[in-house]
């Protein structure tokens, strides 16, 4: 027989099985994983207090008074899926798959298409989940939030038992394990465990980035402190600059370098360079000191920072900038300063996907009702809440994206860690005050009570956001999901001075994280006298690239006064001497 005819007959090998050599080796994988999962106990064994390592969970956001129906329904459900079953003894094989099978990167490897095997689990799954958020969606005896709620808890579900999940049901999962022999598990296995102990599921490499030294890295200087933040001063990078300088409120939620990830993302470099003299406030990490922290006080921090900063550099007033609930702090802010006639300490306002309406505020008004903040009662009995689970529940708004691919690919593939800065920045979180979390849960997202006049106070004086009258340039991002459109544009409804409302691409970071020399994504202006929002978005002109530059331009407008950035216009020397380097100590604390 020629070497031709015996290739036509020698069986090729499975790709899903390893070979009778790699069994030997495989002996020693499974050694090694029982090893690291011992050590992993013991090492639980021996921490005494590893509670808060717990990651959130997500089943207790079935707890409602809706569950004994769902489990009616569900019967329904299951009772097509065994039909469907049933069904396919008529198949004759070969299995065809469905040639029309709609795109899910989930499903992107050929063999859950081209194997009948993997096609069959693919589209069983396909079905079984149609049929559950079906049955969801027509339930009946449900009022809109409840519906909302199952509807959110159905689609969590749903992702989280995709067989791409799953190491035995993942073609490629299989393959990579073969093709390793065994190692990419073992890796996955010491991810999973690290993250375990972290209590945290880990997008990045925590090791592949340090504050101060490769993300938020721009020059300057702490020029004030207080036990709730710090203040930084960048150092100027122009001759002039503008009079007016401009204080950025970032989220108290989340570390303030967002805006100063690197050099070519770095808002915060770029505004610098464009003439602005920068201020940066710096929030603390909550710790069980801070218990008694509520709302006033960070409406107190806002009105401390603008006014150290007009005594520094000698000016009767600043730019303002609040991102996301910070913006919504600083709208509380103004409308205190105005009713205390000093609306004149702020020259602007520029509200970065912020909200003050909470009516249309999205799918995290699901965590506001009363199971839920009995669980953060019960989280956060140190006096704070750990910044862990506010991230995982951030993650799950968006859980397909920001958990189970991260399931897949670091624990199931055992892949290496990406150096992604804005993940590291995505997984660096930050403790909450737990009575002022709960008091923005409550007043604000629940009770909506900011946009009703004189319901609520900061500092004994009671706010009406019908008073400010500040110039207002209103960011917001198109796909935002943390703070939707329809509910950034409610600003426009409630400040009574001059606003220009700018639609972003993309979403609630990279929508304002956009560099103009990225040359990414786009944004619209309007007519800003429109009535509706789907109005201002039928007259809107779009244009490619980034939104800072109508922004600088929109600054200029406000006043393009110009003075020379020495004495008070560099950090450390002026009246308040510098007290370490940027990003100091507070952003680095845990």
């Amino acid at each position: 027989m020629t070497d031709a005819g015996k290739n036509d007959t020698t069986e090729a090998p499975n790709p899903f099985l390893p070979s009778p050599d790699d069994l030997q080796h495989w002996a020693s994988v499974m050694g090694r994983a029982q090893q690291m999962m011992l050590e992993y106990a013991l090492g639980q064994a021996n921490d005494g207090n590893n509670a808060a390592a717990s990651l959130f969970d997500p089943a207790s956001w079935l707890q409602n008074p809706t569950t004994a129906t769902w489990a009616e329904q569900s019967s329904q459900l299951w009772e097509q899926g065994t039909r469907f079953w049933t069904s396919l003894a008529t198949l004759q094989p070969p299995f065809a798959p469905a040639a029309d099978a709609p795109r899910d990167k989930r499903f992107a490897d050929p063999d859950w298409t081209a194997n009948p095997a993997f096609a069959l689990i693919r589209q069983t799954y396909g079905l079984l989940t149609d049929q559950l958020l079906t049955t969801t969606r027509t339930m009946p005896g449900l009022d809109e939030p409840a519906r909302t709620k199952m509807e959110f808890a159905a689609r969590n579900m749903a992702e989280a038992l995709s067989p791409s999940n799953l190491a035995i049901t993942n073609p490629e999962v299989i393959k990579r394990a073969v093709e390793t022999r065994g190692e990419s598990l073992l890796k996955g296995l010491k991810h999973m465990l690290t993250d375990l102990s972290r209590g945290q599921l880990s997008h990045v490499d925590p090791d592949a980035f340090e504050v101060g030294v490769n993300i938020a890295t721009t020059p300057g200087k702490v020029v004030h402190e207080t036990d709730l933040y710090q203040l930084i001063q960048y150092s100027p990078t122009t001759k002039d600059v503008f009079t007016v300088p401009l204080v950025i409120f970032p989220p108290w939620i989340n570390r303030f370098y967002i805006l100063d990830l690197n050099p070519a993302k770095s808002f915060v470099a770029w505004a610098v360079e464009q003439g602005l003299t920068v201020f940066m406030v710096s929030w603390k990490s909550a710790d069980a000191s801070m218990k008694d922290i509520v709302w006033d006080d960070y409406i107190a921090a806002q009105v401390d920072a603008i006014d150290t900063i007009r005594d520094l550099l000698g000016v009767r007033h600043v730019h303002t900038i609040g991102y996301c609930v910070a913006g919504t702090t600083l709208a509380a802010t103004l409308a205190m300063l105005a009713a205390r006639g000093e609306a004149d300490k702020v020259r602007s306002v520029t509200f970065f996907t912020a909200q003050v309406d909470f009516e249309l505020a999205g799918d995290l008004k699901l965590f506001v009702d009363e199971s839920y903040l009995a669980l953060l009662q019960q989280l956060s009995a140190p006096g704070f809440l750990d910044g862990r689970y506010m991230a995982a529940t951030f993650n799950s708004l968006r859980g397909r994206d920001l958990i189970w691919n991260y399931v897949v690919g670091n624990y199931l593939l055992g892949n290496d860690y990406p150096p992604f800065d804005l993940l590291y920045w995505n997984g660096d979180v930050t403790n909450l005050p737990a009575k002022w979390h709960r008091q923005y849960l409550v007043d604000l997202y629940r009770d909506n009570r900011l946009v009703i006049p004189n319901s609520l106070s900061a500092l004994e004086t009671p706010l009406d956001l019908k008073k400010i009258r500040t110039p207002a340039y209103i960011q917001a991002g198109r796909e935002d999901h943390i703070a939707p459109l329809v509910s950034v544009w409610r600003l426009m409804d409630h400040l009574s001075g001059p606003k220009t409302f700018l639609l972003a691409g993309s979403g609630h970071i990279a929508g304002v994280v956009n560099p103009p020399a990225a040359g990414k994504y786009q944004y619209w202006t309007g007519d800003n006298d429109a009535a509706t929002l789907d109005e201002f978005v039928a007259g809107a002109t779009e244009t490619k690239g980034s939104w800072w530059p109508h922004w600088i331009g929109w600054i200029s407008e406000q006043d393009a006064a110009k003075t020379s950035a020495k004495g008070s216009r560099i950090p450390g020397k002026g009246a308040k001497k510098a007290i370490e380097d940027a990003p100091g100590r507070y952003v680095k604390q845990r």
